[in-house]
């Protein structure tokens, strides 16, 4: 309690430095000079924790602290992030030591930093409302010109009023692996369809990283092993793809409306004895 507590006076630090920023009084941001203008990169780092590169912006999802299903990965080091944004407070996707105060977006709203805009949109983190686990947030933003829509590790439907909010994503982070507070892949899936996006990164999902007696997760496997995701395959509404650690993604090259939704598997970088992923052509 005393962690929350101090978290939730984050807050008014956080929206009077962001406040700071869009005034300009804020230390540039230091270059990604690896990017082009126009292009994201994003690097999955393992459960549901990713960086988001553009030239002139660097966020960082859900740092966890290392045990049960992230056992295995190097804690995240979140430091050099111009924001941090996090999905709750649990250690697997809220771990926040490492993280400036003024810098990490925890609860719902709309934040402004620079040019670009933040929304936390609030579901129940499990199947009882929310009394189990508390409050999941979804967080949208658009960087570089891509929509991008991290559904965190949420277990509630999502309800016509959120699909509403969130729009269609460019790019979406989906977990599918289940467990207490979770979709697992079938929910995960209902999802993806009721979001339409152009492409797909599955997270939240067990790997060699995991102490496999105290991670209660499904493999990768299990996802694609739908019939269903198979059958959409199949008709070619979907196309798996594999990435390594990170995809780069350009506004200009995302698939049109028309085209299937590109699912990509990226292999979490510091994966220990990391498989082979299976794809389509």
């Amino acid at each position: 309690m005393k962690r929350r507590q101090f978290l939730h006076g984050v807050q008014l630090s956080t929206i009077a430095a962001i406040a700071a920023i869009a005034t300009g009084s804020r230390t540039p941001v230091r270059s990604q000079t690896a990017n082009s203008a126009n292009a994201l990169t994003i690097g999955y780092l393992g459960h549901t924790c990713f960086h988001f590169r553009s030239s002139d912006l660097t966020v960082m999802a859900n740092p966890f602290r290392p045990g049960g299903c992230t056992a295995g990965y190097p804690a995240p080091d979140a430091r050099d992030a111009d924001i941090t944004i996090v999905s709750s407070l649990l250690l697997d996707e809220g771990a926040t030591d490492n993280v400036r105060e003024d810098r990490l977006l925890f609860e719902s709203g709309v934040y402004q930093f620079g040019a670009t805009k933040f929304e936390g949109i609030p579901i129940p983190h499990d199947r009882f409302n929310g009394n189990r686990f508390g409050i999941n947030l979804i967080w949208v933003w658009n960087q570089a010109g891509i929509k991008v829509v991290h559904l965190g590790g949420g277990a509630a439907p999502l309800q016509f009023e959120q699909r509403v909010l969130i729009g269609r994503p460019d790019v979406l982070l989906l977990p599918i692996g289940g467990g207490d507070k979770a979709y697992n892949p079938t929910e995960a899936l209902v999802a993806m369809r009721s979001l339409n996006p152009r492409i797909v990164i599955p997270t939240h999902y067990q790997t060699t990283a995991a102490d496999e007696d105290t991670c209660d997760i499904e493999p990768l496997s299990s996802f694609l092993e739908l019939d269903t995701l198979q059958a959409l395959e199949e008709r070619g509404d979907v196309v798996l793809r594999s990435a390594s650690g990170s995809l780069n993604v350009a506004a200009t090259t995302l698939p049109g409306d028309d085209d299937p939704i590109q699912i990509y598997l990226l292999t979490p970088q510091g994966l220990p004895n990391a498989s082979n992923l299976r794809i389509s052509a």
